[in-house]
């Protein structure tokens, strides 16, 4: 497409595709451009795509993108950033700042590392936590918690993944961080996998569950549960009930506001869903995102 491409540096993560889904869809195993932006707002969500992806597969065919169209960090909702500038590292996985009351803030795992990028998250307040959901997003933790002077987590099942962590989760049962935010163990897709409840409104789902385009509801990733289908389905039963939330924020899946309510009943009928679910190979083709 006249313009903008993809290069062959694709891991097909989809994060791209979240933030322009109208512009950049997928073939072949790979993101692929659909059509030139049209108009300013069209530029702006594929720069924001383009800043998103791991691998600058994103490109316009005149160089690199705009460094002045770079939306990081990108507000959600008037408490939540998105970080973007994924990291290869890290899948290509979304990360977050959560806002707080005080003015401070909590990164919810990590986007790639540099300094630039640190000192631009930290203009968003004081990063008192760096909160991992499990090992697959670990990477850059320890050197996003040291720049800001910030505490590391992450869940005893996952620590070799951050064995230098400063605060460790243990065990099944919720966890408070601080006032307002919760840490609940979801064991499925890594023993260590954790999401982070914040003031009934965010849920910071790491790769347990997701929004997924396609079926328009909330999923599991079935085909790429590293630790067991079984354990994240007894984890869903254990821990649905528990949660209320507005705001799906995924590692890996996109994200999605709906009312509270609402939230509970998808989560509730994903726990039954998952119940059905058997072991089977990993396929990364098979998730529908």
């Amino acid at each position: 497409m006249d313009g903008w491409y993809v290069d062959d540096r694709c891991i097909n993560c989809d994060a791209a595709r979240q933030l322009a889904p109208d512009l950049i869809g997928e073939a072949g195993g790979r993101s692929q451009i659909l059509r030139p932006p049209n108009g300013e707002a069209e530029t702006r969500r594929l720069h924001a795509a383009a800043f998103a992806c791991p691998t600058r597969s994103i490109r316009p065919a005149s160089g690199p993108p705009n460094q002045a169209l770079d939306p990081f960090p990108m507000a959600l909702d008037n408490g939540v950033l998105m970080c973007g500038h994924n990291s290869r590292h890290t899948a290509g996985a979304n990360s977050y700042l959560l806002l707080r009351p005080s003015g401070t803030a909590m990164m919810i795992d990590t986007p790639r590392w540099s300094r630039e990028l640190a000192e631009r998250y930290a203009a968003s307040g004081l990063v008192t936590d760096v909160l991992l959901t499990h090992r697959d997003h670990a990477a850059h933790g320890r050197q996003y918690a040291d720049y800001f002077g910030a505490h590391l987590w992450i869940h005893e099942g996952d620590l070799d993944a951050a064995p230098d962590a400063d605060h460790v989760i243990r065990g099944l049962e919720p966890l408070e961080i601080s006032e307002g935010v919760t840490a609940h163990p979801l064991p499925g897709h890594t023993r260590g996998s954790v999401l982070y409840l914040a003031d009934d409104r965010y849920c910071f789902s790491g790769d347990s569950f997701y929004w997924s385009r396609t079926t328009c509801d909330l999923e599991v990733a079935e085909s790429v549960t590293w630790y067991s289908i079984e354990e994240l389905a007894a984890s869903l039963a254990r821990t649905a009930g528990r949660l209320r939330f507005e705001w799906i924020l995924p590692g890996h899946g996109d994200r999605q506001r709906l009312a509270a309510d609402e939230m509970s009943r998808r989560l509730r009928a994903l726990a039954e869903r998952t119940r059905l679910l058997r072991p089977g190979p990993i396929d990364f083709t098979a998730v529908r995102w």
